[in-house]
């Protein structure tokens, strides 16, 4: 349980501020008391709501800022709305604002992970005194812990013996640990103290935190292990807050930074699962680890490092692109650069470039031998830069393995249309100027057929009756006739003896044979 006490205020702004996250529709005003007869013919408006405080308020002119405004916030959802509410009157009873007559308004807010409340209300108590605010903060964290039925002195000491289990090798090593759980902690006169709640909590003898001191961790695999993840989620996060939330809750490690808010000279990590403490240095430096850049920046970055690539080769195609940006989670697609869920078009020389050399990948995949072959290929893939395709010296296996191939249907008298025959097996036909070529697109293979002397007259379309009369004598057997022309074949299954006689027909029927019906006179 968390009540964060916001700044004062002489106009009441956080009115205006809830009021306002009520019209974006992520809070709603819950309750409001003793406003007297705002709100009861019709819903007060903020300008209303503010000049009934400040009228109230007037009451004691000797305070300056009369606004009390402070957001109670549960982990989660641990608590609904209603119980988060009860508590809520809880502690302003015990903060001094809960007397008969003290105007409040409770706002719901649902725009975090969290049930939490905002609550306004005036410092100005009904009868005209100053609500006592001493010590606030502190008193605020006591109350809290007196409704919850905390004992903040037994949890230190609870954590204290817990922080003695962990691996560290010096005090800023331990204070890193205690930090961690939410503590406070400095050196002072040979004792350490622990803070919490804006108050000590306990007293140390640094000679017993001393006694603890082990050798520094010195695991090279794990602090590799440790930098690839703080560069890859440094990269994905804005601010140092939100690297450290990311690897809190997917990792259970602590940032632990030191020095100025905002320009840290150094940090540790505390690895929690492995109960360890690692100097950051040793992982990575605190410069790199604190470059964050803007979208528009990681875009420009990432175009930049493309740049320099293709300058370095110019013939680079987009998959090997992809091999080099994705350490940096990026990739580029019909000229657009993805990276972390966003997309950028590509610069239009760039992605020109690129394109061409996916285009002329594509040809050399064929293995082109000869300037024709070559010519050709640029001609289907459109591929405008002939000089920068390259021509393989010799013949691959696979182009060898495919003429052999195309030769037995070329020689097999059986095929009736080899052009049909040579689709099935993948490959195009081609005709430029007075070459024939035969392509197959999957398997990147040309054949110039020309060159390699096949019968071209067997790609000729034949008329459809001489096709169909091969199709007909192929699916068909030749019925014999006692003209002498057919053929004798042996009906077989005889099991008498090897000497018996040939049958005459396809069925081997003596009866077919004697009924004189098959007989030609």
């Amino acid at each position: 349980m968390i009540a964060t006490i916001l700044p004062g205020s002489t106009n009441f702004h956080a009115v205006g501020y809830n009021e306002h996250k009520v019209s974006k529709g992520v809070a709603r005003l819950i309750e409001i008391q003793n406003f007297g007869s705002l709100g009861t013919f019709h819903k007060p408006t903020p300008s209303e709501l503010v000049s009934y405080l400040q009228k109230y308020s007037s009451q004691n002119s000797r305070i300056r800022k009369p606004q009390f405004h402070v957001a109670i916030s549960c982990k989660g959802h641990e608590m609904s709305e209603d119980e988060l509410l009860d508590f809520a009157h809880q502690y302003l009873k015990e903060m001094g604002y809960g007397e008969s007559g003290q105007p409040l308004l409770v706002y719901s807010h649902y725009d975090t992970e969290n049930t939490h409340l905002h609550i306004i209300t005036s410092r100005v108590a009904p009868d005209g005194r100053k609500i006592q605010h001493s010590h606030e903060r502190r008193r605020s964290q006591e109350v809290i812990d007196h409704i919850l039925g905390n004992n903040r002195k037994k949890k230190t000491e609870d954590d204290i013996d817990a922080a003695k289990q962990y691996t560290f090798s010096s005090f800023a090593q331990f204070k890193a640990i205690m930090v961690s759980m939410g503590y406070e902690v400095y050196q002072k006169d040979g004792k350490v103290f622990v803070k919490h709640g804006g108050k000590v909590q306990k007293e140390i003898s640094f000679s017993e935190i001393e006694s603890l001191f082990k050798s520094g961790y010195r695991e090279r695999t794990r602090c590799r292990q440790l930098r690839s993840i703080l560069k890859k989620y440094r990269d994905v996060s804005s601010n140092k807050e939100e690297l450290q939330k990311e690897l809190k809750t997917k990792f259970g490690i602590d940032i632990v930074f030191f020095g100025k808010k905002d320009t840290p000279y150094g940090y540790m990590l505390v690895d929690h699962a492995n109960k360890i403490v690692i100097h950051g240095a040793r992982v990575l430096a605190v410069e790199e680890l604190l470059d964050f850049t803007t979208p528009e920046e990681r875009f420009n970055r990432i175009e930049d490092y493309i740049d320099r690539l293709l300058t370095l080769n110019p013939k680079i195609t987009q998959s090997e692109i992809y091999h080099k940006i994705r350490k940096q989670r990026a990739y580029i697609k019909k000229g657009i650069i993805y990276f972390d869920g966003q997309s950028r078009p590509l610069k239009h020389f760039m992605a020109e470039a690129i394109d061409r050399n996916n285009r002329i990948a594509m040809v050399e995949m064929f293995n082109p031998a000869t300037e024709v072959e070559r010519d050709l290929l640029c001609k289907i893939f459109k591929v405008s830069r002939k000089d920068l395709v390259d021509i393989s010296p010799e013949r691959t296996n696979y182009y060898t393995d495919a003429v052999n191939r195309l030769r037995e249907i070329f020689n097999d008298e059986n095929v009736s249309s080899v052009r049909s025959r040579l689709h099935e097996e993948g490959f195009t036909i081609r005709q430029e100027e007075d070459t024939t070529y035969a392509i197959n697109f999957k398997q990147h293979i040309i054949i110039n057929l020309t060159e390699e002397n096949f019968n071209l007259q067997r790609l000729k379309k034949q008329p459809m009756k001489q096709i169909e009369r091969q199709k007909y004598l192929q699916q068909t057997k030749p019925i014999s006739r006692f003209s002498g022309k057919g053929k004798l074949r042996d009906a077989g299954g005889g099991s008498h003896s090897e000497k018996r006689e040939w049958e005459v027909g396809q069925k081997g029927s003596y009866d077919d044979v004697d009924d004189g019906n098959s007989i030609r006179r």
